[in-house]
């Protein structure tokens, strides 16, 4: 008995889950602490007891616990997820766009961005059709700067096979214009993706000041032509 409800309320959630009420969310969720037993009962009780989905997930673990029906894993189940809904809120994370765009992606990466403590350093793998294919972040905990590793870029662009990518990085105080170091950076990832015979899209700044985007202001035209394998070795 417990199967088949348990089935019809996991397929409600890919076709009506506009309509379900908060205590079936929430007993759905449970589903996953709670394997064998009905946990609509429980749903309720938490509801009753904080009040509202909210007041559930900001429930300390030893709060949890006082309500019937919950014990020590469950508990720990929803403090967890409540933990996590609390990182998300805080560092401002978004869904990933789906597809490349200047103005909605500087949105996404201050919302990234926004809250952190250290300097970090993000690359978007695009395909021909300027879709997200992937991302990774690289952070060294430092609250000045991060460590530029050429290895861990080519791996990353190597692995995606992208058709171009995107650099982002964040100054946690200050102006968003580049540094020097922030071009001779810019000037090594458009030498890597010149190699691979991809093209670097963008490399935007965010800071408590605003943004700086080298495709905008030109600079990164500038730079990818400059720093072109092809263009470099007709020099020599």
């Amino acid at each position: 008995m417990h199967e088949g409800h348990r089935q019809r309320m996991l397929e409600r959630l890919e076709g009506e889950a506009h309509g379900l009420q908060d205590h079936e969310l929430l007993e759905i969720l449970l589903f996953f602490a709670i394997p064998r037993r009905n946990t609509n009962g429980i749903a309720h009780e938490l509801l009753s007891s904080f009040g509202s989905l909210a007041g559930v997930f900001n429930a300390t673990k030893e709060e949890l616990e006082q309500v019937n029906g919950v014990g020590e894993s469950t508990a720990a189940y929803l403090r967890g997820i409540g933990l996590i809904f609390k990182r998300v809120n805080e560092t401002g994370m978004t869904v990933r766009p789906s597809a490349f765009n200047y103005e909605e992606f500087s949105r996404f990466v201050s919302g990234r961005f926004s809250g952190l403590d250290c300097e970090v350093l993000e690359l978007y793998a695009l395909d021909a059709n300027s879709r997200v294919k992937s991302s990774k972040r690289f952070s060294s905990n430092d609250s000045d700067s991060v460590c530029f590793d050429p290895g861990e870029i080519t791996r990353f662009i190597v692995a995606a096979q992208p058709t171009k990518i995107v650099v982002a990085h964040n100054h946690l105080k200050g102006t968003c214009l580049p540094s020097a170091q922030d071009d001779y950076f810019t000037e090594q990832v458009q030498l890597i993706c010149s190699l691979h015979n991809i093209r670097l899209a963008e490399h935007l700044i965010v800071s408590p000041e605003g943004q700086y985007s080298y495709y905008k202001t030109g600079k990164l035209a500038q730079i990818c032509e400059r720093y072109d394998v092809a263009a470099l070795l007709k020099r020599i």
